[in-house]
């Protein structure tokens, strides 16, 4: 643990502070699902060019990924969190007040394109002031409460819509980002001092993304967590299909989908945060993954049971997959960093720009495809992670020891 770094508030605090800048993306996203029927008639639009609201925020996100990290390297951590946490504010304000989807597109791109700066530097800065299981253990907490997001933001989303229009979602969003603002300009301590910072050039922070990218122990690390949350992320970008549609409910039903996913996260990011320093990190990963593609099977079969009900049986095996999914996280994300000690901030933009990618491609496209049926969504969820489970297996065999982290 590095002592140049500034003094630190309590632990309880700091975690918060972290987790509520991953929660971001989640609330970004998850918020509006109950309002597309009522965006739908108001902007005059379809629920497929609705769909976009979710990937084009992606894709903005994962293209901007690619400079957060670096820049934090560069700069520090903690501006380029308050720049970014600014601009987001200014940016659901401008949601709020948009006149047609177009507007509404153009705001969603610039939420998309400052989120990731909280989210994908939190991730830096829990290496930069932990160590060892410790790391983990914190990782694990902060994923707990991440986790929360996904299951309460459809549910907060819903019961915004009874105070007010669509609007009071995005107004809402602008309160939540400049609390963050002043949560991390009054208590959070800058974590990379200026001695072991990468100069401001562009040289630099491209090289230092290349690296990171040629790297095929980087690689590997990369695919196997993005296709970790691959199946998970198709069931929640498909949220309003298959709540409405596949299960035949309205637009405050959506905790139906979202505390069995989520329930399973929360519990395993509990898993791995208790079990961190007494099981080796990578036999808790590869547990995760036998976890999930055991849950993924049975969740197959029920799919494939012969005029069953949708409830309870296409979300009853939920939680199971999840929870093999969350004891993964933080072991593959702290991987990732650990190779990269002098590239925290590059790795974990690496990371998140292939995430996010794939993330876009399932949103726009993907999971509308996927959702017409419960079967397609338990085949993808299924496959997704035995591809995954394969990458990680392999990384066991081939990758280098990660350099000592500072």
């Amino acid at each position: 643990m590095r002592s140049t770094v500034e003094r630190r508030p309590p632990q309880s605090l700091l975690i918060a502070i972290l987790a509520g800048l991953g929660m971001v993306g989640p609330f970004s996203i998850d918020t509006i699902f109950p309002a597309f029927q009522q965006m739908g008639a108001a902007l005059g639009v379809s629920a497929l060019a609705l769909q976009q609201l979710v990937s084009v925020y992606l894709i903005s996100f994962a293209v901007m990924s690619l400079i957060h990290g670096p820049l934090s390297d560069a700069l520090g951590r903690k501006p380029v969190i308050l720049v970014g946490g600014a601009v987001f504010t200014l940016a659901s304000v401008g949601c709020a007040l948009a006149p047609s989807l177009g507007w509404l597109l153009v705001g969603r791109a610039i939420q998309g394109a400052s989120a990731g700066a909280g989210q994908i530097i939190s991730r830096a800065m829990v290496r930069d002031l932990f160590t060892g299981s410790l790391a983990q253990r914190v990782m694990s907490q902060i994923a707990m409460i991440f986790g929360l997001a996904p299951a309460l933001a459809p549910i907060v989303g819903g019961w915004l819509l009874l105070a007010g229009d669509w609007r009071i979602i995005f107004w809402s969003l602008a309160g939540y980002g400049l609390l963050l603002v002043l949560l991390v300009a009054l208590f959070l301590p800058e974590t990379h001092p200026p001695e072991v910072r990468t100069p401001l050039r562009l040289r630099p922070l491209v090289g230092g993304m290349a690296t990171v990218w040629r790297d095929p122990d980087g690689r590997r690390l990369v695919f196997a967590g993005m296709l970790n949350f691959a199946g998970m992320f198709t069931y929640i970008s498909s949220a309003p299909l298959f709540v409405v549609n596949l299960l035949g409910k309205g637009e405050r039903d959506f905790w139906l989908l979202f505390v069995p996913l989520i329930s399973g996260m929360i519990a395993g990011s509990w898993v791995a945060g208790r079990l961190a320093g007494r099981v080796p990190g990578t036999r808790l990963a590869t547990w995760g993954y036998r976890i999930s593609v055991a849950g993924g099977v049975v969740n197959l079969a029920l799919a494939l049971l012969p005029h069953a009900d949708p409830l309870p049986w296409a979300v009853v095996v939920l939680p199971v997959y999840t929870l093999g999914v969350a004891i993964a996280f933080p072991i593959l994300t702290l991987a990732m960093l650990d190779l990269f000690p002098d590239r925290r901030g590059a790795a974990s933009s690496v990371q998140s720009f292939v995430q996010l990618t794939l993330n876009a491609v399932i949103a726009g496209a993907w999971a509308p495809f996927m959702a017409q049926s419960l079967l397609g969504l338990a085949v993808n969820a299924l496959v997704v992670t035995l591809v995954a489970w394969v990458l990680w297996a392999r990384h066991l065999r081939v990758a280098r020891p990660a350099p000592e982290a500072r």
